[in-house]
């Protein structure tokens, strides 16, 4: 165990771009704690697959993920970043937590009641039902202290405590239970087209998505047609005011200033004012990581290099508990 504490996060590949909200919510800041944890961040392909894929897709986009994942400020030399799949101990230790899970354990998980209520029961997959057993194990194999994420992930953590502590009670201490760093929620962004929604990766329509990658010319074009409101007033109210509030949200988490000093900037300005200086401060955050993404594509053989690197890393870690957790359950070892 190292002298920092440990955190395991990680996103799914699921679409070949990150948006704001990704940035905000995960990205600022990871690139933060990596400084001061020992940070194993991780590209959860498993997961992705637990809904229809592209095998094209899903390849291609995992690089894409993993670039701008770089391109934020992820270091790669200092933090453990590598993809899921990579690792085959994952699945292999998903395994025997799915054994010590009940199934009406994992009925209860909220997350998996909505999406099988969106596409139907019979559709859903075992693998959708047994991810959050496949993210406990993501988070045990590293035996890590702190899982940075969002609130809707907090059920998720309570299984894998329940389940790591139910492990080292039946065959003696082995994982480290972990703790849930929920991530700032101050700063949630919703969907420019709909601002009562969370801007989100699975949104219908792309036209309220700001994504990390979009040609500027796009970004610029989707914050001026932003959903308002007729009044008129550039005010922070998000009951009444969603739009403007999610726009002075935005503006207040990429440049610094406090919402209150922002509603005063804008109180004898109009809704298009507010919208051409939220574009700038948004076209030049992305500009340098829209340009570092491009550049790391540009050598796949290279990115790939650096990704099979910090899996060996990750494997060596995950493969000691991996073992260990074999030990304990009585499987034979191999001679």
């Amino acid at each position: 165990m190292t002298s920092t504490p440990r955190l395991f996060s990680g996103m799914q590949p699921s679409a070949d771009s990150l948006h704001l909200g990704n940035y905000i919510g995960a990205l600022v800041q990871w690139k933060d704690l990596q400084i001061s944890h020992d940070a194993y961040f991780c590209i959860v392909d498993l997961h992705a697959i637990t809904v229809p894929q592209s095998p094209a897709h899903l390849r291609e986009n995992t690089r894409r993920t993993a670039a701008q994942y770089i391109a934020a400020g992820i270091d790669p030399s200092r933090s453990t970043l590598f993809v899921q799949s990579h690792v085959a101990a994952h699945s292999q230790l998903a395994w025997l937590l799915n054994t010590l899970t009940g199934f009406g354990e994992a009925s209860r998980m909220t997350q998996f009641k909505d999406k099988a209520h969106r596409a139907g029961t019979d559709a859903a997959s075992l693998g959708l039902f047994a991810y959050p057993t496949l993210m406990a194990a993501d988070i045990l194999l590293y035996q890590s202290m702190i899982v940075p994420v969002g609130e809707d992930q907090r059920q998720h953590i309570e299984l894998t405590r329940d389940l790591a502590a139910r492990f080292n009670s039946r065959f003696g201490d082995t994982f480290t239970i972990p703790e849930p760093m929920i991530l700032k929620d101050t700063a949630k962004i919703y969907d420019l087209q709909n601002p009562t929604a969370k801007m989100s990766k699975t949104a219908e329509s792309s036209a309220g998505v700001l994504w990390l990658l979009d040609d500027p010319a796009e970004t610029k074009k989707k914050i001026m047609r932003a959903v308002t409101d007729t009044d008129g007033a550039i005010v922070f109210d998000p009951e009444n005011k969603p739009g403007v509030s999610n726009l002075l949200t935005i503006h207040a988490v990429l440049s610094g200033q406090s919402v209150a000093s922002l509603e005063a900037e804008f109180a004898r300005h109009g809704y298009g004012d507010l919208k051409k200086a939220l574009a700038e401060i948004v076209v030049d955050t992305f500009a340098p990581i829209r340009a570092r993404t491009l550049e790391l594509l540009n050598d796949p053989g290279e990115l790939d290099r650096v990704l099979a690197g910090n899996a060996a890393r990750a494997s060596h870690t995950a493969e000691s508990t991996l073992a260990a957790a074999y030990d304990r359950m009585g499987f034979l070892r191999r001679g």
